[in-house]
């Protein structure tokens, strides 16, 4: 086994092995050297290269969205690291700890015209939970750096000096490092270390010549404590209509006797999405199609009164309905208070109370000291909710072939146990308005929503499950984010469903002249790509289907094992999907008078 030379790369690489940070993907370049050889001689250290650097930080984000720990990218320096910003921006917002490992030109390189340098110091600092640019080793390459650096040395070098400075550099940077990989750990967050490494980079040791410290992480006081509760018991106990809204979730989060508590209360309705993984039957997973077509009532105000809550409680990360947050910002509840044991977003305007504390922990506390109330809030909902269901199976049986069809019959045919990760825009938005199967667990990344990484992402997240995972993308989302498949790590169980409108369709939805060749150009980006040929080069198996019977078709066999992964692409009618959304939102409300 061999070492990098460089006393910092051993540094950094000894702390993440012994933090226990397995995952590590690099982007091939010369000024990551040292911590690529570091790395890849450890066999402790699961490595992939990914050569496109955006790639390679949503390719470790799924691989830290699924395993709850930390994975670490790893780059060369100059425009390369900023290839990671939508990644770590996504991490900030989502929760997801990554580590990012840039290597740099010493400081002395920075802003003298060399190739390959840009300021990469605090490049990500408003959305990294910490950073740390650590200090250059002066004990490698010695010379050159006493000569830029002007360290105050006697004209003639004192060999002992320099082991003095480099002790208080070694001791520095160990900190910084512990205290980096540390936040990561304990704030579930993407963090950044930039590391500056001096030429040459290429020289190994057969043993390690620094043993740093691994500074533990310190227990924090508790920041919940029960008896808080007392006065926000007796407003609960008092409401009768009480409304728990759940974002992004991780399967099994919540423990089931407090679902079930919450399912039995008659004054309270949990309302879900497919991203929260949490059902029961006596839950709202399809946000979207109850308050949408209140919308379009004669006396819109009035349903929308019936159903706001008197209180509010979230938990969960982001949640995608908009409608919902249209409806709660307008007809706020008394009190909103918000569980989670990090942040609280004030999404509503109403934000009264952020209990630090888990869901689990909050429940355990909390609803042994609630009482039941005389209420028809859950039951008057619920009758809205069958009638819904009806008239949703009834217009789904007579519309032509588009991507609402499209999401009725893939949703319906994927095996148990698959986790199923969607791209942002209209997939994610048209699989909410469709009850989940509870054995399938579902992934977006919600954070800030954007189409770049999500097959990145998905592709990640498949290296660490047990179970097949299906991709469900967008034709935009897919092609913009195309180099993810440019690895060697994709399962032959992977499966990708592309559902190729030609453009971005969604935006068709909303108001405006949509009869322009501005609008086709710059808001739904027509195009005539298939991917065929990108299927082709990555060694996917490729089918295509045009129509509802095609896609049944090829549903049948597209499950069963492989020898090398899957891609469906299904193509739809560009121009009648916004007629058949809107037409469905309409059908929801016909004959209703709530």
């Amino acid at each position: 086994m061999k070492y990098p030379k460089i006393h910092l790369a051993q540094t950094v690489i000894a702390l993440c092995k012994t933090k226990g940070i397995e995952h590590i993907v690099i982007s091939p370049g010369s000024r990551n050297a040292p911590l690529t050889i570091g790395f890849t001689e450890d066999p402790f250290f699961s490595c992939y290269s990914i050569v496109d650097e955006r790639c390679a930080a949503f390719f470790a984000l799924g691989i830290a969205q699924q395993t709850k720990k930390p994975a670490a990218v790893v780059c060369t320096s100059g425009s390369a690291l900023l290839n990671y910003y939508p990644a770590v921006s996504e991490a900030f917002y989502s929760d997801i700890p990554l580590i990012v490992l840039s290597a740099d030109r010493p400081k002395h390189r920075i802003d003298i015209g060399d190739g390959q340098t840009i300021r990469q110091d605090d490049v990500f600092n408003r959305h990294i939970i910490q950073a740390k640019n650590l200090e250059q080793d002066i004990n490698h390459a010695t010379l050159e750096v006493l000569s830029k650096e002007k360290h105050q040395l006697p004209k003639f070098i004192d060999a002992k000096r320099i082991d003095e400075l480099q002790a208080q550099i070694q001791e520095r940077n160990e900190h910084a490092i512990n205290t980096v990989l540390n936040s990561a750990i304990a704030q579930s967050g993407p963090v950044h270390l930039n590391i500056p490494f001096e030429e040459p980079l290429y020289e190994t040791l057969d043993a390690p010549s620094v043993f740093p410290k691994n500074v533990s992480l310190s227990a924090s006081a508790p920041k919940f404590q029960s008896n808080m509760l007392d006065p926000f018991i007796k407003k609960w106990n008092a409401a009768k209509r009480k409304m728990i809204l759940v974002g992004v979730l991780g399967p099994n989060t919540i423990e089931q006797k407090f679902i079930e508590r919450l399912a039995e209360d008659d004054s309270v309705i949990v309302l879900t999405e497919s991203t929260s993984n949490l059902h029961h039957r006596e839950f709202f997973p399809t946000i979207d199609k109850i308050i949408a077509p209140m919308e379009k009532l004669k006396a819109p105000e009035t349903a929308f009164e019936q159903l706001r809550p008197e209180i509010l409680l979230t938990f969960g990360g982001m949640v995608v309905s908009k409608k919902i947050k249209a409806f709660l910002r307008k007809f706020q509840p008394k009190h909103h208070w918000h569980i989670d044991e990090k942040k609280a977003y004030d999404t509503f305007f109403c934000l009264e109370k952020h209990f630090l504390t888990s869901p689990n922990h909050f429940f355990g506390a909390f609803l042994d000291r609630t009482s039941a109330i005389e209420s028809d809030y859950k039951s008057f909902w619920q009758q809205v909710k069958s009638r819904r269901n009806k008239c949703h199976d009834e217009y789904l049986k007579n519309i032509p072939f588009s991507d609402l069809v499209v999401f009725k019959e893939l949703l319906s045919s994927i095996p148990d146990d698959m986790t199923l990760q969607l791209s942002n825009s209209s997939t994610i938005r048209y699989v909410q308005l469709f009850d989940q199967n509870p054995t399938i667990a579902h992934f977006c990344n919600r954070g800030t929503s954007g189409i770049d990484g999500s097959t990145s992402t998905a592709i990640g997240s498949a290296l660490t499950l047990k179970s097949p995972t299906l991709l469900v993308t967008g034709d935009l989302s897919f092609f913009y984010d195309s180099n993810a498949l440019w690895n060697g790590y994709i399962r032959n169980d992977f499966r990708i469903i592309l559902i190729n409108n030609q453009g971005g369709g969604i935006f068709r939805i909303l108001p405006g002249d949509k009869d322009s060749d501005n609008f086709d150009s710059y808001f739904e980006t027509v195009h005539t790509l298939n991917a065929e040929n990108l299927a082709k080069m990555y060694n996917f198996e490729y089918q295509d289907v045009k129509s509802a019977s095609g896609l049944s078709e090829s549903l049948r066999t597209f499950f069963e094992s492989s020898q090398r992964p899957k891609l469906l692409e299904v193509f739809t009618p560009r121009t009648i999907n916004d007629s058949t959304l809107i037409g469905y939102f309409e059908h929801l409300i016909e004959n209703e008078q709530v």
